[in-house]
């Protein structure tokens, strides 16, 4: 049997009621009011309490998508800076968006409305879907690309009404698993083999040491050139996220649709990614877990270049972040680092343990020491790994990958007895 609950109302609570109801006649008589003089009755206003009650229901932009914390730990992440927030993209325009007929001579095009706001880069992929990413760096690097008249990077935002001057493009043709060459499908078997995590929006590959993530001079196998077997339907191309030195192994970040590109890229410049690296270092690093703060800039040579500590206001110098923590030591003479940098600069790592006279095993830029020798059994490799990685996915929830220790570094834990399953202290480490 149910039970009725009756409501009661305090003499507060009638005497607001009063008023309420004393507002809404004369509310209704200025309505009679305005319909005698044949104006139009004004429309409602929405309810303030109401709407309220909604915002403060819905997630803001840039709150973090991760409910549960372990217990007795600290948040993995930070909270994003709200100066920080990404510029959304403006959707385009169905006739924009619309396959673009290929361009066989020099064409000028205007900025419509729709794409006010949009990367130069982003703009040529919407106009024309299948165009490299390495063919739209090329033509923006030559200055073939002109926006009203002027040369353009491919990070430029543009503006509506402006011209953009656009060269012959040449569109690549999307590949099927039926078109497939043999060396296509081993190159494709080979992406498979390295991969970590895969869904619809995001690849994680596993990079081994010795292959490089772009092209350079003289180097025709890279990551970037292996993504070419993997375009899809429309021509587009996995898009790289960030990138690794050749010779450092472990979690590489793909993207596998604009929709991802946009929002991971978005991560790492609000800083809500964690990377965490392994190391084995020359000597034991006191105190044992620290964060190592410098300016660094590239340093150019005729055989080679390098990042060096630089001075707040030199020029090219950016500020770089690191926390290390010492997971195991072998004697003296080794250890075992787990590192999280903050900031993302070029050898970052590399370059903050040679400066605190620590450099990394194998190094064959910054490792300095006099008189070291290698012990017997370690290979004379870089050995350092892109550990983990753990990022917020575009669609919701977490993504979090973690890569093996390569064969050389592994060889090298065994030889010394290390633990590769112990606890790793710099995951509680500060995030800025």
């Amino acid at each position: 049997m149910s039970r009725r609950i009756k409501r009661t109302t305090s003499p507060g609570d009638r005497a607001k009621g009063r008023d309420k109801g004393r507002e809404r006649d004369r509310a209704g008589d200025r309505g009679k009011d305005h319909g005698k003089s044949g104006s139009a009755p004004r429309g409602r206003k929405p309810d303030d309490r109401k709407l309220g009650e909604r915002k403060s229901g819905e997630r803001k932009t840039g709150d973090r998508p991760f409910a549960h914390h372990a217990a007795g730990k600290p948040p993995r992440f930070a909270e994003p800076r709200r100066d920080r927030q990404e510029r959304a993209e403006p959707a385009m325009s169905k006739t924009a968006a619309a396959e673009q007929p290929l361009p066989t001579k020099v064409q000028t095009v205007v900025v419509t409305a729709d794409e006010n706001g949009m990367r130069v880069d982003r703009f040529l992929e919407a106009r024309f879907p299948g165009l490299s990413f390495s063919h739209i760096q090329r033509i923006v690097r030559k200055g073939e690309l002109r926006v009203n008249g002027k040369r353009a990077d491919s990070k430029d935002r543009l503006e509506g009404g402006q011209s953009v001057r656009i060269p012959p493009l040449r569109l690549d043709t999307p590949k099927t698993a039926g078109t497939l060459s043999e060396a296509e499908a081993k190159t494709l078997q080979a992406l498979k083999d390295m991969t970590l995590y895969e869904d619809d929006d995001v690849l994680v590959l596993n990079k081994p040491a010795g292959l490089a993530v772009q092209g350079g001079s003289g180097m025709t196998r890279h990551v970037d050139q292996m993504l070419e077997v993997m375009r899809d339907a429309k021509g587009q191309k996995p898009r790289l996220v960030h990138r690794l030195d050749r010779e450092t192994s472990g979690c590489l970040l793909v993207a596998k649709t604009r929709f991802a590109a946009t929002h991971l890229t978005g991560a790492f410049r609000h800083r809500s990614a964690r990377k965490i690296y392994w190391a084995l270092v020359a000597g034991v690093p006191k105190p044992k877990q620290g964060r190592i703060s410098t300016y660094l800039a590239k340093e150019e040579s005729e055989e080679d270049s390098i990042m060096r500590i630089a001075e707040h206001g030199d020029e090219g110098a950016s500020h770089a972040v690191t926390y290390y923590a010492v997971v195991e030591t072998s004697a003296t003479k080794l250890a075992w680092v787990s590192l999280k940098p903050v900031t993302g600069r070029t050898h970052q790592l590399r370059a903050h343990m040679a400066h605190i006279d620590h450099a990394i095993v194998g190094d064959p830029k910054y490792f300095n020491k006099e008189n070291w020798q290698l012990p017997g059994g370690l290979q004379n490799r870089l050995h350092l790994l892109a550990r983990r990685i753990v990022i917020p996915h575009p669609r919701g929830g977490v993504i979090d990958a973690t890569a093996p220790l390569p064969p050389h570094m592994l060889q090298s834990w065994n030889l010394l007895g290390l633990e590769a399953d112990r606890f790793d202290p710099i995951e509680n480490a500060p995030e800025e």
